[in-house]
């Protein structure tokens, strides 16, 4: 865990072992810790004002997508043998329901 927050919600980190599909998604659900924005894996829960506020309440039942970015993604170069890394930056909608978790 990187950063806790009230209400029970917390910023993660997570390594990929394998790269399967949903990975990260089905084992934070199955921790019964699932994803904002996941209607598949992290059920059609609503984010509680009253554990969280109204902002974060609002941010959070509206968010149009998955709460998950991939920050760095890397792999071995099939010809070259090389380790290639990128790095994207969070999100600017990422950025807002975090300052809005931050209070």
């Amino acid at each position: 865990m990187v950063e806790d927050f009230k209400g029970g919600a917390a910023l993660m980190e997570c390594w990929l072992e394998t790269g399967r599909t949903h990975q990260i998604r089905v084992h934070m659900a199955y921790a019964g810790h699932g994803l904002i924005g996941d209607q598949t894996y992290g059920g059609k829960k609503k984010v509680s004002p009253k554990l969280f506020g109204p902002e974060v309440a609002e941010l959070g039942n509206s968010f149009p997508r998955q709460a998950l970015h991939a920050a760095t993604l890397g792999f071995e170069h099939p010809v070259t043998g090389e380790t290639l890394e990128f790095s994207s930056p969070l999100p600017a909608d990422l950025q807002a329901l975090l300052a809005a978790l931050r209070g």
